[in-house]
């Protein structure tokens, strides 16, 4: 078969069908290449084949192609690969190819192969093997489960980017638990339209800004049903234990809940929590002004998430000088605090108090399960 483009032929026709399988036993290989060219084109040549017919069309064709090098192998599964009326012997038998170019087009777009054909292909074979089956335009659930139990994060990645893919709720899972430990997997996890609410909102703390910013903005648009029912799977999935609590931790809550019971927790004593190094003190205290878990709160301040701490002054309700206040304390090692703090400033502004209120609900999920 030429690289070039292809003579236009003229359909053989189907009463040459006995001939041309006589003509299989020809040792000739360059022979046995121009007969599969032309079992090809008398396949095609017709409109109407009986069942009988198609068969022995793709046992023929198989045991062709079995002994033809991947070049052609791969330039018949091309041929092939879209045809909805395909020899189905033909089709498995190229799908499972150990040879990437030929299997890829029929495991990408053939419409013959089934549920079960696709998991067999992907237990049996390689990850470039999976990656085309990750591209089809339809993957049903139980061949995503599948390539999420035994795709490499490359293979993942494939098809956490194909919308047309539908992922089990455990595999969804099972993919963000692998994507947050891989930063290459973050935009393709977050961007993915049918990712679970509660578990595009747990890749929050992971990724880079604008990512974080993508989350806000899907969270605000959220219907309010499918935020309660987010929620609820979220509850249901969600450890109570998120690590040992300091050894202050109970005089400080002692402290804090008689500031509390005097009407002297404000804002403002948060301030000065920070400023004087109460650190413990500060974070029980921000814990209870946001309703969230005291972990989810050391997390924020330890690790500086200042558009995250915005995200929880925003949805406080507390005003822009308040944040910056807080922002200017928690960067104050830093080469020019200020001016970092103001850049946040300027995020906190833009940010809406609804996405903020959605966006709490699921960092509060915790503190619902320690309750619970």
């Amino acid at each position: 078969m030429s690289d070039g483009a292809s003579p236009k032929r003229v359909p053989v026709p189907a009463s040459r069908l006995p001939e041309l399988i006589a003509l299989a036993q020809e040792p000739s290989s360059e022979k046995r290449r121009a007969l599969l060219r032309e079992l090809s084109d008398a396949f095609f040549g017709v409109s109407e084949r009986t069942e009988a017919e198609t068969a022995l069309y793709g046992a023929v064709l198989g045991d062709l192609t079995q002994a033809m090098d991947a070049a052609v192998r791969a330039e018949l599964a091309e041929r092939f690969a879209t045809a909805p009326d395909a020899p189905v012997q033909l089709i498995r038998r190229l799908a499972e190819d150990e040879a990437e170019a030929v299997a890829e087009p029929v495991l990408r777009a053939s419409p013959v192969l089934t549920e079960a054909d696709l998991i067999r292909v992907i237990r049996s074979r390689g990850q470039g093997h999976m990656r085309a089956v990750s591209l089809r335009a339809d993957v049903p659930e139980a061949v995503s489960d599948a390539i999420v139990e035994r795709g490499d994060d490359q293979t993942l990645g494939v098809l956490l980017g194909n919308q047309g893919a539908h992922l089990s709720r455990a595999a969804s899972e099972a993919a963000v638990g692998r994507a947050l430990a891989n930063p290459a997997l973050h935009a393709v996890t977050v961007e993915r339209a049918a990712l679970p609410p509660d578990l595009l909102n747990d890749m929050y703390f992971a990724v880079e800004a604008r990512l974080r910013r993508h989350i806000l903005a899907q969270n605000a648009r959220m219907d309010p049903v499918l935020l309660e029912s987010a929620l609820a799977a979220g509850r249901a999935r969600v450890a109570a234990d998120d690590g040992i609590l300091p050894p202050d931790h109970a005089e400080s809550l002692a402290y804090v809940e008689e500031l509390r019971a005097a009407g002297q927790l404000t804002p403002e004593m948060l301030a000065r929590f920070l400023r004087s190094g109460s650190r413990t003190s500060f974070l029980i205290a921000l814990s209870q002004l946001a309703d969230i878990d005291y972990h989810t709160a050391r997390q924020i301040i330890d690790r500086r998430e200042l558009d995250a701490l915005a995200v929880v002054c925003k949805a406080a309700d507390l005003d822009r000088a308040l944040f910056l206040t807080y922002a200017v304390v928690l960067l104050n090692t830093e080469d020019n605090a200020m001016g970092k703090a103001r850049a946040y400033a300027g995020m906190y502004n833009e940010l809406s108090r609804d996405a903020a209120l959605r966006t709490l609900r699921f960092w509060r999920m915790r503190r619902a399960a320690q309750a619970a």
